[in-house]
């Protein structure tokens, strides 16, 4: 079926919808070459369709155990092509069987070079995908312009889980509460494979309960949508610190920002994809990461006990952050990275070497 893709500024994309329904969202691209499972499954796209830069998607079906999320959370797929054939013995099914299933739009045959392009020059916006079934353009075009931004969107009551559950591990040291903002499975697994026991809290958990006396570390997770608009989270999180060592990714990094009476900003485009460079200044290392976010913390912003401890190399907005007498680290980029290389996974590590210096 013929469509179109329409932003909010009035740009409109001619391709195919190939399920025969669209659906709209904040158009957002990807660099990733791979990874299309993880990232459609990422509870930190939820709101945003994805644009992946890379023409060929689908071409190893769909995994098990590939999954961020119980559900597909992005809420569209922007390609170029999208193949029905997929080529690998653990496939259990191909990408268009498995978007429609959950009902995920997709649009194909677009031009995802100029859409890219004009992303990073326009900025990420409100989008949609319109059929030919859905009107005239001229009413897309109507609706696109009237679709919400994503600055102050709240979204972490959406994908967080519902009640708290446990993540047991044999023999673990160490057990560590887990805030759930819209947390990926891959970095429940790494919390679990660095020894730690876990006990995940839903997004409005209160820090008396974060800070219980059987927990010996917080961590902050990732998740979508605006951390300014999330007073209630940066409350609980500024009421945490001192308390407990405190790891915080992504949002949580954000969230952090926020807690220690710093600000964020809305960046034009954001940083998504599976090859980001990152200077980590204590070091001097630069680190290869994956990231998924378009929001930053603002440095100067940033009280004097604060230290930005990792700068992204393209624009060099904040990418870490430490407190300078306070157990508390935290890095805007994913290391756990699923999908994305594995140069920052020693955070895990740090976090525990952490608590165990503070519980020595």
């Amino acid at each position: 079926m013929r469509a179109h893709l329409i932003l909010k500024d009035g740009t409109v994309f001619r391709g195919r919808a190939p399920l025969g329904f669209g659906g709209d969202g904040e158009a957002v691209f990807t660099t990733a070459m791979a990874g299309y499972q993880e990232i459609l499954t990422d509870p930190s796209f939820a709101g945003q369709m994805v644009c992946m830069t890379f023409p060929e998607q689908g071409i190893y079906g769909i995994h098990p155990g590939l999954d961020e999320a119980s559900r597909p959370w992005a809420t569209g797929l922007l390609c170029r092509r999208l193949t029905g054939l997929p080529d690998h013995a653990r496939s259990e099914s191909d990408l268009a069987a498995w978007l429609k299933k959950h009902r995920i739009p997709v649009m194909t045959e677009l031009d995802t070079r100029a859409l890219t392009q004009h992303l990073r020059d326009a900025g990420s916006q409100p989008s949609l995908i319109w059929t030919e079934s859905d009107g005239s353009l001229d009413a897309g075009v109507a609706k696109a312009k009237a679709l919400p931004d994503m600055a102050g969107q709240a979204l972490c009551a959406e994908v967080s889980c519902r009640d708290r559950h446990e993540i047991a591990k044999a023999g673990a040291t160490f057990r560590v509460s887990v805030l759930d903002g819209g947390i990926k499975q891959s970095i429940l697994d790494q919390l679990s494979a660095a020894g730690l026991h876990l006990e995940v809290f839903p997004w409005d958990a209160p820090a008396s309960e974060l800070c219980a006396d059987r927990f010996h570390g917080v961590f902050l997770s990732n998740g979508p949508g605006d951390p300014a608009a999330l007073p209630g989270m940066m409350k609980e999180v500024e009421a945490c610190i001192g308390k407990k060592p405190i790891f915080g990714i992504c949002l949580g990094h954000q969230l952090l920002g926020h807690a220690f009476g710093g600000r964020t900003f809305k960046l034009k485009f954001g940083h998504r994809g599976a090859n980001q460079p990152v200077h980590d200044l204590e070091t001097g290392r630069i680190e290869i990461t994956a990231q998924n976010h378009g929001f930053a913390v603002d440095e100067a912003s940033l009280p004097p006990e604060i230290v930005v401890t990792h700068k992204h190399l393209s624009d060099g907005t904040v990418e870490g952050l430490r407190h300078k007498t306070l157990p508390i680290f935290s890095l805007q980029h994913h290391p756990e990275a699923s999908p994305g290389p594995h140069d920052a996974r020693s955070a895990f590590g740090r976090f525990v070497t952490m608590m165990e210096a503070f519980h020595a």
